[in-house]
């Protein structure tokens, strides 16, 4: 009986009573039907405004990390979405969010209730959503809470400590693995200013170090040891007027500018040879970069022998690439010492093994203008050679895509990084100036090496995701300078001249994309 004809037989009494019984009824099941779509939809809008945030506040391009209170804010925006909308599909991918999100704050600020935020949201997911994709990843973040745990009761590490001169004094720039707490006060008789670093513990080089200048306001730059890995470092002054201290991140470093008082005897000027700097010249393609916009000039450089140790890399005619590829980066170290403008440092100075991240780790603790990686080249078909150069980015072509395969195949990155992999490729922000370095290492390979190389291949610049070169935080590029794999350039790599013709080229490259930018010279480092 239809609901029309049911209400036709009661009695008009009953008939008003049951309509509104039946009006009700349908009205329920209509609203029950269509709750799970009104749901979702307000699940999604709160889920991707969370999302939104969380892009906005962890952007490549701030100028400072976010602060603990902006991090466990949006770790609530995540879990009021969870709250109100248990049932919806964004509920699992909004845990999973919030407790990265709580693992980020433990890792920058160490204060373990994130830490316990992120266990108990990530417990959360695995009981109350077991069918998600993301439980597959549960277990890794775990490992990652506990690694950051027992980190954090190491030390943290002062891994450098560099003085540069400025118009109107002396910045002195003290490099930490991660931020600390710190006191400073600055003392008469003799002048000084120390700075007491809370849980640290200076890199072996710097241990107990002392380093002297006499060219300007700060003299000395010292080091010690006190209980409770507490480092101090003292700054001897010198007819220093005031200081001022603030910090820089990614990565952490405390900053103390010393100005000159006004009886301070004038510095050599910091400008070049020749008077004033030279701007810098638009590039290959007649445009100006963000880094030439802002005036950023290069000098110091990270040179990187691929390979090593446990990983020989390609091998022909009796040579291994990493043992050839590190004499050239000897060679090309030597060459750039002797630039007063150059300051060079190498990923390893021996043959053992660093893993591919660490490579370009090494780069970003050091503040590096420039990352170089060498390499030799190798093919199943023995006919291939010449030159190609290598910036960052998604391969586009099978030779590309299987030579990044190879190199890569040390990495120990899994499948659980792919989407962080793509993403960081995808925002690659020193494109430009990377594949501008690249041309101009292609160029002066080829113009080095042909003399001498007669039927050389200039294969040119390319591009392709190697993973040495993802999280380097300066252009960079990756060169693969002959083939060992053919007979011809593998016995061509065996001659000293050849190996220096490559440091030459490397050499000249470096030199020209310096020349193309900003006119300055290299901070003085202890």
């Amino acid at each position: 009986m239809t609901i029309s004809a049911h209400l036709r037989s009661l009695s008009p009494a009953a008939a008003s009573h049951g309509a509104l019984a039946a009006c009700v009824a349908i009205v329920l099941t209509l609203a029950a039907l269509f709750a799970p779509t009104v749901e979702a939809a307000t699940a999604r809008e709160l889920y991707a405004d969370a999302l939104a945030r969380e892009r906005t506040l962890r952007a490549p391009t701030r100028p400072q990390p976010p602060s603990l209170d902006e991090l466990r804010a949006l770790v609530r925006r995540y879990q009021e979405v969870v709250r109100q909308y248990p049932r919806s599909g964004y509920s699992d991918n909004a845990l999973w969010q919030a407790s990265g999100l709580a693992l980020a704050a433990f890792q920058h600020y160490g204060n373990t209730r994130d830490r316990r935020d992120s266990e108990r949201l990530l417990d959360m997911l695995r009981s109350e959503y077991p069918s998600s994709s993301l439980v597959a990843r549960v277990d890794e973040r775990v490992e990652r809470l506990a690694t950051l745990a027992h980190a954090r009761l190491r030390p943290t590490a002062i891994s450098a400590i560099e003085r540069t001169r400025l118009d109107a004094g002396v910045r002195v720039t003290i490099q930490l693995d991660a931020e600390v707490s710190y006191r400073h006060e600055r003392l008469e008789n003799p002048d000084r200013v120390f700075f007491d670093l809370q849980g640290t513990e200076a890199a072996p080089e710097l241990l107990d170090a002392t380093f002297s200048f006499s060219d300007d306001v700060v003299r000395k730059i010292r080091l010690g040891r006190h209980p409770n890995h507490i480092t101090r470092v003292v700054l001897d002054l010198d007819n220093v007027e005031d200081y001022s201290v603030f910090s820089l991140y990614n990565p952490y470093r405390l900053v103390i500018d010393a100005v000159r008082g006004p009886d301070a005897p004038t510095p050599e000027p910091l400008t070049a040879r020749g008077g004033e700097p030279a701007a810098p010249a638009a590039n290959a393609a007649g445009n100006f970069s963000l880094s030439r916009q802002l005036g950023l000039g290069v000098s110091r450089i990270v040179i990187d022998p691929g390979h090593g140790g446990r990983d020989p890399g390609a091998r022909g005619s009796g040579m291994s690439e990493a043992t050839l590829v590190l004499d050239i980066a000897l060679r090309l170290k030597a060459l750039l010492a002797s630039q007063p403008s150059t300051n060079v440092l190498l990923t390893r100075e021996n043959d053992r093994f660093i893993p591919l991240e660490e490579r370009t780790a090494i780069a970003n603790r050091h503040r590096a203008d420039l990352f170089l990686s060498i390499h030799a080249n190798a093919s199943t078909n023995r006919m291939a050679r010449g030159i190609e150069t290598y910036f960052l980015n998604f391969a586009t072509n099978p030779d590309a895509e299987a030579l990044a395969a190879r190199e890569n195949a040390s990495s120990g990155r899994t499948m659980a990084r792919l989407q962080d992999l793509v993403q960081t490729i995808a925002l690659n922000n020193k494109l430009d100036e990377s594949r501008e370095f690249a041309e101009m290492v292609q160029g002066a390979l080829d113009q080095k090496l042909r003399p001498v190389n007669p039927q050389l291949r200039d294969l040119g610049v390319k591009q392709a995701p190697f993973v040495v070169l993802i999280r380097a935080d300066m252009p960079s590029v990756l060169a693969e300078v002959s083939f060992l794999s053919n007979r011809g350039e593998a016995l061509l790599l065996k001659q000293d001249d050849y190996r220096q013709r490559i440091a030459q080229a490397l050499f000249e490259a470096v030199l020209r994309y310096q020349r193309t930018l900003k006119n300055i010279q290299v901070a003085s480092q202890p």
